[in-house]
């Protein structure tokens, strides 16, 4: 395939946690030789910086305060993403749980959405191959002229089974339980909430295996190509 020749191909890639979006997503990339934003791991940064601060999580007004000081800079290899706020790699303590809990309250306020999307916008502006972007709102509100919109589901119990998978000892039921709370709160927020693009492409991973979700969404993408 000559990439060189190509357009720039941008997938979006949207949908609730444990569906396999960052797995797919990486190999997707790896596999077409394209750049990759786990944008999610975004709004884990600044909230990361909020808490490390001392911001109020609680206090939309001190979030919105605060949105523009920290510095994100995110990775785009599949391969290897990284992510450093004010040069500081935080790729291992976004993960943890006192981030995880306060994430959906950061993202929920406007000015920290405004904020991550231009950023989100110019990363996938200047991907010169193209990009897979993931996240809740990519084809919906941060790219919603994507060459390509894919829309992960999964059922609530083969969500929480990864996740817990991913979360060393984590309890079943309490994960499902963390994931459905999440999801309502995602979805319900007033600003780019978590929804389903009209022209996506909806993908159930409930049973499928990781490669065969893989093979699925790099055919989509390859038929996008190829219609180009």
């Amino acid at each position: 395939m000559e990439n060189g020749a190509a357009k720039p191909v941008i997938v979006a890639i949207d949908g609730p946690s444990g569906t396999g979006k960052s797995s797919t997503s990486k190999a997707v990339a790896a596999q077409l030789g394209l750049s990759y934003l786990d944008t999610g791991a975004q709004y884990r940064a600044i909230t990361w910086w909020m808490v490390n601060y001392g911001i109020d999580t609680a206090d939309p007004s001190a979030i919105a305060a605060a949105a523009a000081k920290p510095e994100i800079l995110s990775g785009t290899d599949p391969t290897e993403p990284t992510i450093t706020v004010d040069g500081v790699d935080v790729s291992g303590p976004i993960r943890e749980q006192d981030v995880t809990s306060k994430v959906s309250a950061v993202s929920a306020v406007p000015e920290v959405r405004a904020r991550i999307t231009e950023l989100q916008r110019a990363i996938a502006a200047s991907a010169v191959t193209g990009i897979v972007v993931e996240g809740r709102d990519i084809g919906t509100t941060v790219l919603p002229d994507a060459d390509l919109k894919i829309f992960l589901t999964a059922s609530p119990e083969a969500r929480a089974a990864r996740r817990s998978g991913e979360l060393k000892g984590a309890d079943l039921h309490t994960t499902r339980e963390a994931l459905i709370k999440r999801d309502a709160a995602d979805s319900s927020r007033k600003t780019s909430p978590l929804a389903k693009a009209d022209d996506a492409v909806e993908v159930d991973t409930t049973d499928l295996t990781l490669q065969q979700v893989v093979e699925c969404v790099v055919t989509l993408v390859e038929e996008k190509r190829a219609g180009k």
